[in-house]
């Protein structure tokens, strides 16, 4: 099996998803569309392709042209039943493909918040192993709203965290894949986001959270995406 990593940034790539894709023997790839680099040509020789986050917003076209590209890219792999997972930014992304009109949440969610499952949850092969209610990692200003003919799969106070399109792309808000080293590097970097800085982040409180809880969130990371690599091969050999 072979995934497609989409990164935007280098500390916001597959973290711990990358652990468990490495422990399941799986060949995993990376594409960095803001670095310039050209769209693989070789993009159905993969089995699965996964997208990260990022600071920039997927509005902000004219600041970073590459994001037409790469939605462009995006619709073709949705259309040919490409395996998908969204990841916060990738999420979002994933969501415009499928014709939502993601936008600014009414407000940022930056730290540790609630996640709630939706009831169609309980039978999702990715989000169904996890808890009913949880405190996941998050670091958004925007947000997408559920594509026509989505399921949703969980929400916060705020906006929606998971949903899946068809029966094979799925989308979260909640960084399950972020590593403590790229967690650290964010809180320390937080005032490069004029948003964490607005609400008035205490980086100090969120770093220490952070190191309490972030063993755990990672175990529930790499079980995700264990899942959902699960769900790609079992839908390869049906």
């Amino acid at each position: 099996m072979r995934v497609l990593a989409i990164v935007h940034q280098r500390d916001a790539g597959p973290g711990v998803f990358a652990e468990e894709i490495a422990a399941d023997g799986i060949e995993l790839r990376s594409w960095h569309p803001a670095e310039d680099e050209p769209v693989p040509a070789d993009l159905d020789g993969h089995d699965a392709v996964m997208v990260f986050g990022g600071a920039m917003h997927l509005d902000q076209e004219d600041r970073h042209p590459w994001l037409r590209g790469e939605k462009e890219t995006l619709r073709g792999l949705l259309r040919a039943g490409m395996p998908m997972l969204g990841v916060c930014l990738g999420s979002q992304l994933l969501g415009e493909a499928a014709g939502a009109r993601p936008g600014r949440a009414r407000e940022p969610e930056i730290g540790w918040r609630v996640v709630e499952l939706a009831p169609a949850a309980r039978t999702d092969p990715v989000c169904g192993a996890l808890p009913e209610r949880f405190e996941a990692f998050q670091w958004h200003s925007y947000e997408v709203p559920l594509p026509e003919e989505a399921v949703a799969l969980a929400s916060s106070a705020v906006c929606l965290q998971a949903y899946r399109v068809g029966e094979a792309a799925w989308g979260i808000q909640f960084h399950a894949e972020v590593s403590a080293a790229d967690a650290a590097r964010w809180i320390d970097d937080y005032r490069s986001d004029e948003d964490a800085v607005r609400i008035g982040l205490d980086p100090v409180a969120l770093a220490a959270e952070t190191e309490a809880r972030i063993a755990a969130w990672n175990a529930l990371g790499r079980a995700l995406c264990g899942r959902f690599l699960a769900a790609v091969a079992a839908r390869a050999a049906a």
